[in-house]
């Protein structure tokens, strides 16, 4: 499914502008400082734009990937995983260091493929 690249952006304007919510809420959700939400709605980002995006279609949009060890999961809890530090005695995270780093919606992997 692609997504026209100003839908997210509305898609997060709207999140921000919701009865009960802020910029503030909308960052914790998707793991950004507040600061950051501020940049990206102003257009003014200097980070990874397309991880911002991929955490808002994840979070709000409902796109999902499938995993090859947790199956299907919102595309912003996979960015979650792989951002997590290896721990031996978790076994999810044993087996998410295997899979990881040759999977496809690996972001740095994604990243490689578009350079290409």
């Amino acid at each position: 499914m692609t997504i026209p690249e100003s839908d997210w952006l509305e898609v997060l304007r709207a999140a921000c502008a919701a009865p009960n919510s802020s910029q503030r809420k909308v960052a914790e959700r998707l793991g950004y400082s507040t600061s950051v939400i501020s940049q990206v709605l102003g257009g003014k980002y200097a980070g990874d734009l397309k991880a911002v995006q991929a955490k808002v279609e994840g979070a709000f949009m409902g796109v999902t990937v499938n995993c090859p060890v947790v199956g299907e999961l919102p595309r912003n809890r996979c960015l979650e995983y792989q951002r997590q530090a290896f721990a031996a005695t978790n076994h999810l995270r044993v087996q998410l260091s295997r899979s990881c780093p040759e999977c496809k919606h690996n972001r740095h992997q994604a990243r490689q493929t578009e350079v290409r």
